[in-house]
């Protein structure tokens, strides 16, 4: 048997090839991997939001029917709006696990804040800058998760401790123009 050799040109090519090929392979792969570490994280988000849900929701009475939304428009920045005593529940949940994971490190900026909230699978998609108050960071994460929901959250980092806040959004309205209710405690002495 004779061995043939190919020619040095068809070799060139060969590699070519071989390297574009691998190039846009892991250009689509990058893209995908960005899009799939989104979903993962919805997903993730999604799993223990429920989770939460089923801890504070009652069994439902049989022959009680779901709650129609009503159509409106709303204005810019809205009122917030009460939350029902199961959005009350969720709300305390999830200030706790936010709180006890700020648990006596804070957040200082909004890079500190915004990273241990995805680190808690909070999806960024969620978490909304808010402008900063007297120098302390602010952001809202948007945890309605269904129709009828209306459960936000703001937290607020100092440099030992964060606050967080539940507060109810209007469906349809972004959490970041809702206008929230301020209640002062009456100093003690």
């Amino acid at each position: 048997m004779r061995t043939r050799i190919l020619p040095k040109s068809f070799l060139v090519k060969s590699v070519l090839a071989a390297t574009l090929s691998c190039v846009v392979l892991s250009g689509y792969g990058a893209a995908n991997a960005a899009a799939a570490t989104d979903s993962d994280a919805e997903a993730r988000f999604l799993n223990f939001a429920n989770s939460i849900t089923d801890y504070c929701t009652p069994a439902r009475p049989s022959g009680v029917s779901e709650p129609t939304d009503l159509d409106s428009t709303q204005p810019v920045s809205v009122e917030e709006v009460p939350l029902t005593a199961i959005e009350k529940c969720r709300g305390e949940q999830h200030a706790e696990r936010i709180g006890e994971a700020f648990s006596g490190t804070g957040a200082s900026d909004y890079e500190v804040l915004h990273e241990k909230l995805t680190a808690l699978d909070y999806p960024a998609a969620r978490i909304h800058r808010m402008p900063d108050y007297a120098g302390v960071p602010r952001a809202r994460i948007d945890l309605r998760v269904a129709d009828g929901d209306h459960l936000a959250v703001e937290v607020n980092g100092y440099n030992t401790l964060v606050t967080v806040e539940a507060f109810g959004a209007p469906e349809g309205v972004s959490v970041t123009d809702v206008r929230r209710n301020l209640v002062f405690d009456p100093p003690t002495f």
